[in-house]
């Protein structure tokens, strides 16, 4: 098969590949119709992540059609137009048995914190992803859902991450009514979680970026104020002053590893990789944010050691939320804000990339050109 191929630091290329196989009674082979590039895949493309190794397929926002099951499913059959949650979970764990299935405990031989996802390095279990023709679905009875007949195939693909992660971080936020809810980072997973904010009762939502067309998205797409960054000598005293000078009632940091805004935490985390990436944005949330406050955390960080401001964190009060997304549990109101058309993910998507051509899809994301806010993959066996 074809399948995107990982060959170090900003060098990726479209391979044959040895098509996956059953391994297990309860594998099943999906054959891939839609992949996305996800903002987290740049922390892998740009060399932060631990133990991403050359030969690694990523990929792990992806529907497609079950090609084959192994003998112990029973959920699905060949033929079944399925979306498959990034989180790969056993469904019967400690954790999984509460819910919490990003944090599965046999999956991943490194299951002291995160569980697996698909074609995110070593480090979550060595899974390959889907931009590929093929893939291979452990525990098919447990993580992937039938598309429903009512559901775009471009929502469906942006519920298996980049949606369910930016509602997931408006609901860690705990967000009361009338709150001011402050986002860093118009992303998809940002832009998002200043959608869903609204729809938990925000009376103000704000969103933080430098970058204009993003932040003109984030006008349309999720009716936000925005701050350009770049526009301020200090982004937290500006947003202080908005605030009535106590700060926001909730932020959410949907940035993560390579923030921008501070050069030397920048070159220091996402250039030098002296730390798990540049805690610029959770810096900014921590600082931005009033005593008592809630800070959910989307973005992605690598499991070392980061310059936090904890300190101020404590003495705030602050209640840090944080997680991977629990996928298929945001599903089921999901799809009914979806059918009620208070979201509309594919709304998100700027770019179509046939699979031979990923390596461009990735320069274009990693670069920010030509507006890119989210590239879906086509397979060529789509």
């Amino acid at each position: 098969m074809r399948a995107m191929v990982y060959r170090g630091p900003y060098r990726i290329r479209v391979e044959e590949k040895a098509p996956p196989r059953i391994e297990h009674p309860n594998d099943a082979i999906v054959r891939v119709t839609l992949a996305a590039i996800c903002g987290s895949d740049l922390h892998l493309y740009h060399g932060l992540m631990p133990d991403t190794r050359v030969g690694t397929t990523f990929g792990h926002e992806f529907i497609g059609v079950v090609d084959s099951v192994g003998p112990s499913v029973r959920n699905l059959e060949p033929g079944d137009r399925v979306m498959v949650p990034f989180n790969i979970s056993c469904g019967s764990c400690f954790y999984c048995a509460r819910g919490m299935l990003a944090n599965c405990h046999n999956v991943n031989p490194n299951a002291t914190a995160v569980g697996g996802i698909y074609g995110y390095s070593h480090t979550t279990g060595g899974y390959d992803g889907g931009q590929a023709e093929y893939v291979r679905v452990p525990f098919a009875d447990v993580g992937p859902v039938v598309i429903p007949e009512w559901m775009h195939e471009e929502d469906a693909v942006l519920l298996t991450d980049a949606t369910a992660t930016g509602y997931f971080g408006a609901q860690l936020g705990d967000i009361r009514e009338g709150d001011v809810v402050v986002v860093f980072g118009a992303g998809p997973v940002g832009l998002v979680a200043a959608a869903s904010a609204w729809l938990m009762g925000a009376g103000r939502v704000i969103v933080v970026d430098h970058l204009d067309y993003r932040l003109e998205k984030a006008k349309t797409f999720a009716h936000a104020e925005t701050v350009n960054f770049a526009e301020h000598d200090d982004v937290v005293v500006h947003l202080k002053r908005i605030t009535d000078h106590l700060g926001a009632d909730v932020a959410i940091d949907c940035v993560g590893a390579e923030a921008d805004g501070n050069f030397l935490q920048h070159v220091a985390g996402a250039k030098l990789k002296l730390q798990g990436g540049s805690p610029v944005a959770l810096n900014w949330a921590i600082d931005a944010v009033r005593k008592g406050a809630t800070i959910s955390v989307m973005g992605a960080y690598g499991p070392v050691p980061n310059a936090v401001k904890f300190g101020d964190a404590m003495n705030k009060g602050l209640t840090l939320r944080m997680n991977q997304c629990p996928v298929k549990r945001q599903w089921p109101r999901l799809f009914e804000h979806l059918r009620n058309g208070y979201l509309r993910p594919r709304d998100l998507v700027t770019h179509r990339i046939p699979l031979e051509h990923v390596a461009e899809g990735y320069h274009l994301f990693s670069s920010k050109l030509d507006g890119c806010i989210k590239p879906l993959v086509v397979p060529t066996a789509a």
